[in-house]
């Protein structure tokens, strides 16, 4: 459980950060959905690194297996 509550504090913390670079692209022009599915993207490709550094290290973070198993 402690695992759940530490990603919402995070998401928290980061929520007014994402919404002001969201704002500010949407600002400088750019269509609110080409917003959305480039930071979705951009957060993908994040996870992706993550998880190869992770493996590389040899040890998996349960957060990012079940992440990778519900894309499945």
């Amino acid at each position: 459980m402690a695992d759940m509550n530490q990603n919402l504090t995070c998401r928290q913390a980061l929520a007014s950060a994402f919404q002001a670079l969201s704002d500010e692209a949407v600002r400088a022009g750019w269509p609110e959905g080409d917003v959305a599915l480039a930071l979705a993207e951009l957060a993908e490709e994040r996870v992706i690194e993550m998880t190869a550094k992770v493996i590389m290290e040899g040890s998996m973070h349960p957060q990012i297996v079940a992440a990778g198993s519900r894309r499945s």
